[in-house]
């Protein structure tokens, strides 16, 4: 079972609340959840990594991360305006490596919660 710890008040931002449960989902392996939450030409560029593009590539790419649970997930901060969207905090995992990350969303359109890219900084600590 992953431990949640979500500092933020997301209030009354569907925004912001629905980028806690797509993290919430990415730490508990949810790949359905999180491939069903972006369009058919999602980028994630993972900076110093790689760069993943389009929808199948995606889901690939998010099927090999499933079996590297995390333990526990802390959000520290979770910001919403418009079109842009963005989270950061760390990551626990089984192995007992911990992850600091901020990731930066661009959603379809200011209505919308589709995100059509991710930025991702990952470091180990």
């Amino acid at each position: 079972m992953t431990k949640i710890v979500s500092s933020p008040n997301c209030g009354n931002s569907p925004k912001m609340e629905f980028l806690k449960e797509f993290n919430i989902a990415f730490a508990k392996g949810n790949v359905e959840f999180i491939v069903e939450s972006v369009t058919d030409d999602i980028v994630w560029n993972i900076i110093g990594d790689k760069k993943i593009e389009g929808k199948e590539t995606f889901a690939k790419e998010l099927e090999k991360m499933k079996s590297k649970k995390a333990t526990e997930l802390i959000i520290d901060q979770i910001l919403s305006h418009g079109k842009e969207g963005a989270t950061n905090g760390i990551m626990k995992m089984q192995n007992g490596k911990k992850y600091a990350f901020s990731d930066f969303y661009k959603f379809k359109g200011a209505k919308g919660v589709k995100i059509k890219s991710i930025t991702s900084y990952v470091v180990e600590i």
